[in-house]
C-alpha cells in the first residue's frame, strides 16, 4: 500500500472532551521533547521512542507522491541513540541554538488498543552562535503515541517538510 500525505490527514471523530484530554498530553510531550533538542541534550532524544519506533523525515514533495523515503530515517530506538551520539560526539558544523516550536496540535484518532494518532505543525529556527536567527525547517509531524509504563511515547513520527531546498546541514532532529 502507498501512503500519500493526503492518506495522512484524517479528520477528528473522537468526542471533544477526549480529545482536548489527549491533545493536552501531547502539547506536554512535545514541550518536553522540543526542550531536550533545544537545550542541546540530543542524547536524551531516543528516550521519547518506543523500542521499535520509526522516525522519518521526508520532504512534501516526496510524500505528495507516496514517497515516504526519508532525508532522515531511523528504525528502533537503538539506531535513533547510535545517530543521537554521533551528532553529540562528532559535531562539525559551527556552534548554533535551535528553538523549536509545535503547534495547532490534532488527535484525530484513538485506537482500541491505545494507539494515538495525531498531528501538529512544527518550526525550527536556529542561530548561529556569531549571526542571524534564520527559519531552519517547517513543516507537519504526523505522530503515533502509545502509553508504555504509564509514559507516552511516539511509536512513528513523520516529520514532513515543506521546502524543497534545505539546509545542508540537517542532521538534527526535528
Amino acid at each position: 500500500m502507498t501512503t500519500t500525505l493526503q492518506s495522512l490527514y484524517r479528520p477528528s471523530r473522537l468526542p471533544v472532551a477526549r480529545a482536548l484530554a489527549l491533545r493536552a498530553e501531547i502539547e506536554q510531550f512535545n514541550a518536553d521533547y522540543c526542550a531536550v533538542l533545544d537545550a542541546g541534550d540530543i542524547e536524551q532524544w531516543p528516550h521519547f521512542f518506543t523500542s521499535d519506533a520509526v522516525y522519518r523525515v521526508t520532504a512534501r514533495e516526496n510524500a505528495d507522491q507516496g514517497l515516504l523515503v526519508g532525508l532522515v530515517y531511523a528504525q528502533g530506538r537503538a539506531m535513533m541513540h547510535d545517530r543521537a551520539v554521533a551528532i553529540a560526539r562528532t559535531q562539525m558544523f559551527a556552534p548554533r541554538y535551535n528553538l523549536h516550536m509545535v503547534t495547532n496540535i490534532r488527535v484525530t484518532h484513538e485506537s482500541d488498543s491505545g494507539e494515538i494518532e495525531a498531528q501538529a505543525n512544527f518550526t525550527l529556527f536556529q542561530t548561529l552562535v556569531e549571526g542571524a536567527t534564520t527559519v531552519h525547517m517547517v513543516g507537519t509531524y504526523y505522530d503515533r503515541f502509545v502509553h508504555e509504563d504509564g509514559k507516552l511515547l511516539l511509536k512513528e513520527r513523520q516529520a514532513i517538510y515543506d521546502s524543497s531546498l534545505i539546509a545542508n546541514d540537517l542532521v538534527y532532529p526535528l
